[in-house]
């Protein structure tokens, strides 16, 4: 499905601000998992999602989806293949514009398409059937701007408009960090519910390690801009927190992993 091979990135090379982002990254992703992957800030996570997404190319290797080379293609040349869904509820939507107005734009995702895009009632009973879904009331709330929605139904709606047309690979960077625990917990739930309904293959980024371990079928940890722990899903079950902790200690042969941001409960 997804195939990361021998990827290097370096951020202001040759300067005294030289950044090695990633380095020699490799990664099969087959069709229908579910990565977690957390890391330290500056591990190399979100230049990972940025490269898969087209957002950033890398300096050397390749990257193929389906067996199609999309090494550089951008976003926009990747968006029928990939839904995403960011940190920021407002990220993923235009809060100017109708709860439908912003389904509709992500129905014709990949699509050539003009601005005048129309809104027609047999959408509308499409957008009504998926909104149910969500559990968040907005089926009765077509003609509300987004910007009016609470964080969690914002993010509940990018959630449901990244996975619209059913993406060859979905993108979650961080998508409940910005929440408060209990809507959090929603996403989590509605993450879970729609990535099984449609058999999606997901990478979701996180700092939560409860998260991490209680979600998917795989696990990635990343550090110094490579990928330095890779657990299947039987050892995965059976993992703690500081389970984790110990493995990247092992793995990085006793270094001690003290970051704020990764969250133990």
């Amino acid at each position: 499905m997804l195939k990361i091979s021998n990827v290097n990135k370096v951020f202001n090379a040759g300067t005294v601000n030289e950044k090695i982002a990633l380095r020699n990254v490799n990664l099969h992703v087959k069709r229908g998992e579910f990565i977690t992957v957390i890391g330290s800030n500056g591990a190399g996570k979100s230049t990972m999602m940025n490269m898969i997404s087209g957002g950033l190319f890398p300096d050397s290797g390749t990257i193929t989806i389906d067996g199609k080379d999309v090494t550089r293609l951008g976003e926009h040349q990747r968006a029928e293949l990939i839904g995403r869904v960011f940190q920021d509820p407002m990220a993923g939507t235009a809060p100017n514009m109708t709860i439908e107005e912003n389904l509709a734009i992500a129905l014709g995702r990949g699509r050539r398409r003009t601005l005048g895009f129309g809104v027609n009632n047999h959408k509308r009973e499409l957008f009504r059937e998926q909104l149910k879904q969500l559990d968040q009331g907005l089926e009765n709330r077509l003609k509300t701007k987004v910007g009016f929605l609470s964080g969690g139904q914002r993010q509940a709606l990018s959630l449901l408009m990244a996975t619209f047309t059913e993406p060859k690979i979905l993108l979650l960077d961080e998508h409940t960090a910005a929440l408060d625990p209990k809507r959090a917990q929603l996403i989590v739930e509605l993450t879970d519910k729609i990535v099984a309904r449609h058999k999606l293959t997901t990478i979701m980024v996180t700092h939560n390690m409860e998260q991490a371990l209680n979600m998917g079928n795989r696990l990635l940890m990343l550090h110094d801009g490579g990928i330095i722990l890779d657990i299947p899903d039987e050892k995965k079950r059976t993992m703690k927190p500081q389970d984790l902790l110990r493995a990247f200690e092992a793995a990085r042969g006793g270094e001690s992993f003290s970051e704020d941001r990764f969250l133990l409960t």
